[in-house]
């Protein structure tokens, strides 16, 4: 196992070398083989990014964060993540060369992918460190586009590297407020092999674990990095809701709370939108958290995905989501304990209760609303249109899809 960057403040870190200044122009295009060329892509993969998710810890840094989710049942997922990004990109642009780390930084994925990589030089630690991601990315010296899966921790590794080539994350953590990301490891794989040169810069934003874990949530911003000009199959940055109308997040709840049904559960996702919720029943729910209600009553908070399988099991249940601001996710992104599975059980008993305020709707320009669960499967269960909470008596239709089946086609 690996361990991601250590727990602390963010200020104990040295400053990073920028990659742009968020007010510099774009870099010009590379020379970059046409589609079908002999494209050189590297990859690095934190094996531990995401596993927090499922476990209810809103995280994943540090060592004593990963045993404890080891200990609730988390599984290890980046590198199927990783692999299925190369996967998608050796299909659709087969001369690629893969440059990549020995053993589960990037070799095991790329093999899964049926991809005979090139190894690096380098022998990360046992377990790795943030330090191992920042040099792999110094040593990537010749490729022509570098792919790293993990989450904004990992952003901040690789702009501390000072990447001599554009790079793209593919999604892998619990958080993922950071623009340098594809939409899905899938899109990840088609943006990379659609790239000719062209760039844009995309900002890196981080949160502070330890005050996030305590419900305080301030990104700051680390700096920017030059990604493949591909608007449509990046995340983008994550906007806050402080622009939403005062008494948008009562209003929601006050209807939220008009239609649950008596006997039924439902499972209240993290956010100030589904806390509201909560505050409306009178109880103590968590703003980062996962907690069942029924009746009124909090049957359980903060729960892991392990409990939450349990909660739902052979009930009526329905999960009330908020939808992340800028870039439109309602599942996959802080709510990994609605896990695939989960997600079965609870299309099959109840269904899907979507909020947002109309002016998330309206920030999102017409694109869906989007699931990435890594469930191909269960994202495709909440597909089509949703009515979309947005007020007391007031919804809104609105098209939600898999991240895969909208950006990677």
């Amino acid at each position: 196992m690996t361990t991601d960057r250590p727990a602390g403040p963010t200020t104990s870190r040295p400053p990073a070398a920028p990659a742009a200044s968020a007010t510099s122009p774009a870099a010009p295009a590379a020379s970059v083989p046409p589609g079908g060329g002999d494209l050189v892509v590297g990859l690095i993969v934190n094996p531990v990014a995401g596993i927090g998710g499922p476990a209810g810890l809103k995280g994943s840094d540090g060592p004593d964060v990963q045993r404890e989710a080891l200990a609730r049942g988390a599984s290890l997922r980046a590198g199927d993540r990783a692999a299925q990004a190369v996967r998608t990109l050796l299909a659709r642009r087969p001369g690629t060369r893969i440059r990549t780390l020995a053993g589960p930084m990037g070799e095991h994925s790329a093999r899964a992918a049926g991809a005979d990589p090139e190894l690096l030089r380098l022998l990360p630690g046992d377990p790795s460190s943030p330090q191992d991601t920042t040099a792999a990315v110094a040593a990537m010296k010749d490729v022509d586009l570098l792919l790293f899966a993990g989450g904004d921790g990992t952003a901040r590794d690789v702009l501390d590297g000072s990447p001599s080539c554009p790079v793209l994350g593919v999604p892998a953590g619990v958080k993922v407020y950071s623009g340098c990301f594809a939409l899905s490891p899938a899109t990840a794989g088609a943006a990379a092999a659609e790239f000719g040169g062209e760039t844009a810069e995309a900002e890196v934003v981080d949160l502070d674990e330890e005050a996030y874990r305590l419900g305080r949530v301030g990104p700051r911003l680390y700096g920017t990095l030059l990604v493949p000009a591909a608007r449509t199959r990046l995340s983008g940055r994550k906007v806050g809701s402080s622009a939403a109308a005062p008494g948008s997040a009562e209003g929601i709840a006050r209807e939220v709370v008009a239609r649950m049904r008596p006997g039924a559960r439902y499972v209240l996702g993290p956010g100030a939108t589904t806390m509201a919720v909560g505050r409306r029943l009178g109880l103590a729910t968590t703003l980062l958290g996962v907690d069942v209600v029924q009746d009124g009553e909090l049957v359980a908070a903060d729960v892991t995905e392990r409990q939450l399988a349990d909660l739902v099991d052979g009930r009526e249940s329905h999960a009330v989501v908020s939808v992340i601001g800028g870039q439109g996710f309602v599942l996959g992104r802080g709510n990994q304990q609605i896990s695939p599975a989960v997600l079965k059980k609870i299309m099959t008993s109840g269904g899907l209760v979507v909020l947002a305020t109309q002016q998330k709707l309206a920030g999102l320009g017409g694109r869906p609303l989007l699931a990435d669960t890594g469930d191909p499967q269960a994202d495709a269960l909440v597909g089509g249109h949703v009515s979309v909470i947005t007020g007391y008596r007031e919804s809104a239709m609105y098209r939600i899809c898999s991240a895969i089946e909208e950006f990677s086609t």
